[in-house]
């Protein structure tokens, strides 16, 4: 385990900041890039399932960046990556935006390199938020995702009012990407070393033999589907809430992004105060009240009969879905010396459902409409909730609180 002599209180404190802003300038810009999908939609005039393959792009990079990221961060360090990283996201962000006026090829080219960012660029950060969880002491690592949903509320709000005031796609995104991109670049700088140097080759090693024995662990496997149920409710979510309120409850562009907004708000306040209740009811217990929650917004959003309770359908979603994710995180780094190759394997598991879930909901949109569709979503939350046992600490880690 790695010492935290080296890094002074200091230090600390402003990794602490610099993590959060990592976090944040990912939501930001992911978000950023969300709530115009329906105005791209319209421009290049995608049906469902065409649109579902156009953002496809994007988790194809994702998954192609997570087996390779542990690589390059043990190469570079999660302060090198990240900023090369949001660099790298920043110009598939403004290819994107400017391709929306040129055809699909090149969005479907900015999106690629996007997602080969974002998966990067996750993989560093997390990596950086763990280091300095040790450095800390204490555990604050789902506050760092509750940074990154707070900057989708803002990315998504921001959208809300450019579409508002009819600022062009390109135009939004451009300034976007300058802007996160300057700040984590700088901010990134202030990351702490992701170790103290004690035994590098020794550090090196482990990492490589770790991950073939974790994917053969039937409980790291498990959790790594839990997540896959998590991550494609989210996923879902971010991609396809906006489009369902605007085609299925004909609301208009503006309140379609603020439906996204609502979910992502919902989604923000539960990782926030998600840790408190963790400590309180344990992993499995609240893991499996919010799946039943999810259940019941995505239910709700499907079959409302007015606008107003579809908004109320997303609050219950986005709160059900909060959790899910980084708790998933937490259990693979429950034993410290195994974390990084858990942590991994979990990730590339989860991942999948990115990959999976926006041609999984445009094919079913072409059939029978993407709001119907959508209740896929309800059916894998059942199982999130049947799987939410095996994110239980190990019977050698602190005992769960009894339900």
């Amino acid at each position: 385990m790695l010492g935290t002599t080296t890094v002074t209180p200091a230090a600390t404190r402003s990794a602490i900041t610099a993590t959060y802003a990592a976090f944040f300038g990912s939501g930001f810009a992911f978000a950023s890039w969300a709530s115009r999908i329906p105005q791209v939609r319209d421009r290049l005039d995608l049906g469902p399932a065409a649109l579902g393959l156009v953002l496809l792009a994007i988790a194809a990079g994702s998954l192609l960046a997570l087996p390779i990221s542990g690589s390059v961060i043990s190469r570079i360090g999660s302060s090198r990556t990240v900023t090369a990283m949001a660099v790298l996201f920043g110009a598939g962000l403004i290819t994107a935006g400017v391709g929306s006026f040129v055809g699909v090829v090149p969005v479907v080219i900015g999106l690629f390199v996007l997602g080969f960012a974002n998966g990067a660029w996750d993989v560093g950060m997390n990596v950086q938020g763990t280091v300095v969880e040790r450095h800390l002491g204490r555990s604050i690592m789902s506050r760092f995702h509750a940074g990154f949903s707070v900057g989708t509320v803002a990315g998504a709000l921001v959208g809300t009012a450019m579409i508002a005031l009819h600022v062009p796609v390109a135009v939004h995104l451009a300034v976007v990407a300058l802007i996160v991109v300057a700040i984590v670049v700088w901010q990134a700088q202030r990351f702490v070393a992701d170790h103290d140097g004690a035994e590098p080759a020794e550090e090196e090693e482990a990492p490589r033999v770790g991950a073939l024995t974790a994917w053969r662990e039937p409980r790291t496997l498990l959790i790594g589907v839990f997540v896959l149920m998590f991550a494609f409710t989210e996923g879902v979510g971010n991609d396809w809430i906006s489009i369902a309120a605007i085609d299925g409850h004909h609301v208009s562009p503006a309140l379609g992004t603020l439906a996204f907004a609502g979910f992502l708000t919902a989604m923000t306040i539960g990782r926030w105060f998600g840790p408190g209740l963790l400590d309180r009811y344990g992993r499995t217990t609240v893991v499996r009240a919010l799946a039943v929650i999810g259940i019941a917004g995505v239910s709700l959003f499907v079959f409302a009969p007015a606008p107003a309770y579809a908004y109320a359908g997303t609050l219950l979603w986005g709160l059900g879905a909060s959790l899910g994710f980084p708790v998933g995180m937490s259990a693979g780094g429950d034993d410290p010396r195994r974390a990084a190759a858990r942590v991994s394997v979990i990730a590339s598991i989860g991942y999948c459902a990115f990959l999976a879930g926006p041609p999984v909901i445009g094919f079913l949109g072409d059939h029978y409409t993407v709001l119907r569709s959508l209740i896929v979503v309800a059916a894998l939350l059942g199982v999130a909730a049947l799987l939410g046992g095996t994110v239980r600490p190990p019977a050698t880690e602190r005992p769960e609180p009894a339900a």
